[in-house]
């Protein structure tokens, strides 16, 4: 199949290597090293917090349990991983590497961080790492120049990365499944939860991020993650924003349903996937990411009038930030290695930064659209109170329908979010493709 990592990482792996040879040079660097990393300590305890190896380490492997380990890289070298295998019988050791990769590095296997360490080259480095913690021996440098221009290049999604962002996908979608299931049968948000878990076969720790699983008003909390134990007494709408990893890579996926009763909110919802559905289109090259984020602010304005909670325009909606109490949040943000990725604000690859429009604080991507990146599509509809109140005491207020906001105050709100590739024509679904295939 062509999708396979296998198949495809000699050519990602290239890539790599020319981007980081051209990085080398413009900040005059003689190596490249990426470490893994390595897990932060509890605050006055001997245990450490779920470890998370950095997205640059996985950019070149897909390994994500290293700690400790490094990547060297020296340009017209072949790429050398030290791996560290400790002496440890408190915790599962990591096997010694294997797969499709490892022909393609020199690997040294060392049993501590300080002997990973003294395997790294000298001379002028590179050192791309967390700052915290620190790693005794190295100095980490994190230069502006190589970062400006890594980052910049990682927007563009090689088709290994694409493979892995579908498997992701499809693992997401698995799980969204299970999880509307659960709903539907009257489990709580932390039985939704677990069902989710089962069906991804993840733990929390391996998600991309925390699951947002939000049952009635909560849906209106934008990042709930509190998981009621008990069911409510009454189900009426269900918010799910939850994605999964495949080698490091993510997936975003959000949904909102209603439950057989709730009929009028089930109309807003399939309002709300048809604007969704029309910004997805959208994603094509040379579309200014920002510009179809207040496009999504327009149909909004004409959603929300459809409905019958304005009588004003879509333009006055806009201009008088109605529909930003109503939708708060940006539009999507670059997706890959990280949930909310790189460089969505870059202005080149020698860094720099796109403002965001005004009155648009939480837009996440200001760039244009090109073939290989990889964006989320997430329109909202919300109903929360905070913003409400301050809308109330605007003199807009008169053109709002408040009997009806209050009757749907018991619903939370609606996100509906796709992973979406932009190519030389139409653009790559990669979680509606998930769907298809579950």
């Amino acid at each position: 199949m062509h999708d396979q990592p296998a198949s495809l990482y000699p050519h990602h792996l290239a890539i790599l290597r020319e981007r980081a040879d051209k990085a080398l040079a413009l900040g005059g660097f003689d190596h490249l090293l990426v470490a893994a990393g390595a897990p932060l300590r509890k605050f006055l305890d001997d245990q450490d917090c779920p470890f998370v190896a950095s997205p640059h380490f996985r950019h070149w492997l897909p390994l994500t349990d290293t700690p400790g380990s490094w990547i060297a890289y020296t340009p017209g070298a072949k790429p050398k991983l030290v791996f560290v295998q400790p002496r440890d019988y408190w915790h599962v050791v990591p096997e010694a590497p294997h797969g499709y990769w490892v022909e393609h590095f020199d690997i040294v296997i060392v049993r501590s961080a300080a002997e990973a360490v003294a395997q790294l080259p000298g001379g002028k480095r590179a050192v791309i790492a967390p700052a915290c913690p620190g790693i005794d021996g190295v100095e980490i440098n994190n230069p502006q120049q190589v970062l400006d221009y890594l980052h910049w290049y990682r927007s563009y999604k090689t088709p290994y990365e694409l493979a892995l962002m579908r498997e992701a996908s499809r693992i997401g979608a698995r799980a969204h499944r299970a999880a509307e299931a659960a709903f539907r049968a009257g489990e709580s948000e932390l039985g939704i939860h677990l069902a989710y878990l089962a069906a991804a076969r993840q733990i929390d720790a391996e998600l991309p991020y925390a699951s947002i699983v939000a049952l009635n008003e909560h849906g209106a909390v934008l990042h709930y993650t509190n998981f009621d134990r008990t069911p409510p007494a009454k189900s009426r709408s269900f918010l799910i924003d939850a994605g999964a990893s495949a080698a490091g890579y993510a997936s975003d996926i959000t949904r909102t349903h209603a439950s057989p009763q709730s009929r009028e909110f089930q109309a807003l919802i399939d309002s709300m996937e048809t604007a969704q559905l029309g910004y997805v289109a959208k994603v094509r090259a040379g579309q200014s990411y920002p510009e179809l984020h207040i496009h999504a602010h327009h149909v909004l304005a004409g959603v929300l009038r459809e409905h019958g909670f304005v009588r004003m325009s879509a333009e006055s909606a806009v201009a008088s930030g109605v529909t930003s109490a109503f939708f708060p949040h940006g539009l999507g943000h670059p997706i890959g290695l990280q949930v909310h990725d790189v460089a969505g604000f870059q202005q080149s690859e020698r860094g720099g930064s796109i403002a965001r429009p005004d009155g648009h604080p939480y837009l996440r991507m200001t760039r244009v659209l090109e073939p290989g990146m990889a964006v989320t599509i997430e329109p909202g509809l919300y109903f929360i109170d905070m913003l409400l109140a301050e809308l109330r005491d605007k003199p807009v207020a008169a053109d709002i329908d408040w009997a009806k906001v209050d009757a749907f105050r018991q619903y939370g709100g609606i996100r509906i979010e796709d992973d979406v590739v932009c190519t030389d024509g139409a653009p790559e679904n990669l979680t509606r493709d998930a769907f298809a295939l579950t």
